[in-house]
């Protein structure tokens, strides 16, 4: 069962009029092409555009003007939170969609504070991702039943900030304070910087802030890091 919150607005008359303008995001080059597909045969849906991380899903919102955008959460580079959170701002009248394969608890209350409208995993069928892009659109909140069960895991056994990080993601922030490059990060722990970029992503994303100066500000005021 699936939880929705509002009231329609939209009429199914209406949408075939003016299509809901969907921009996918996701870094898998085959789950997007699953989306545009989805899209393509869905009566009121239209797929608008695509992108592989959360900055190019920012730059394309502004030129594009998408009703629903549908963000995966973890990408290389500015994670979907983030990406959501600077949308919220930026493109006021966007909703977002969070589709992911993970239902932690972290992250779906990340996705929700951050702005998004709704939350599902991928493993969700065409008629209810349909159903929650419509909604989307029209202003309400569909949200999975493993997001529903998240949120109220959170409610009962709220973590403190920063305490979902990973032993690794906490050696990059201590780096990444210090304003370390990914390049000069990459140097310095022997990895590749495309990974770095993956974990700087997932930081930001965890701590709930659009760039590495917030998340800065964040790891000293939590005591994440030494000042």
């Amino acid at each position: 069962m699936y939880l929705w919150y509002g009231t329609m607005k939209t009429t199914p008359k209406q949408l075939d009029a003016c299509p809901v303008r969907v921009l996918i995001v996701d870094d898998h080059p085959m789950m997007r092409k699953g989306l545009r597909a989805f899209l393509e045969v869905t009566r009121g849906l239209e797929c608008i555009g695509e992108a592989e991380s959360g900055e190019e899903a920012i730059e394309l919102c502004g030129q594009l003007d998408p009703h629903v955008v549908m963000m995966d959460l973890m990408m290389p580079g500015m994670g979907g939170v983030a990406a959501i959170k600077v949308l919220r701002d930026r493109c006021p009248k966007t909703r977002v969609l969070a589709l992911t394969s993970f239902a932690e608890p972290h992250l779906v209350q990340e996705a929700v504070n951050a702005g998004a409208t709704g939350y599902l995993l991928k493993n969700v069928s065409a008629s209810e991702l349909a159903d929650a892009v419509f909604a989307a659109a029209d202003g309400r909140t569909m949200m999975g039943p493993e997001a529903v069960q998240a949120l109220v895991q959170m409610a009962v056994d709220p973590r403190p900030v920063g305490s979902d990080l990973t032993p690794r993601e906490r050696e990059i922030l201590a780096l990444l304070v210090k304003g370390m490059t990914n390049y000069e990060i990459a140097q310095q722990m022997s990895i590749s910087e495309a990974t770095v970029r993956f974990h700087v992503g997932n930081i930001l994303g965890k701590l709930e802030v659009g760039n590495r100066t917030e998340a800065a500000q964040v790891a000293f005021k939590h005591h994440l890091v030494e000042p």
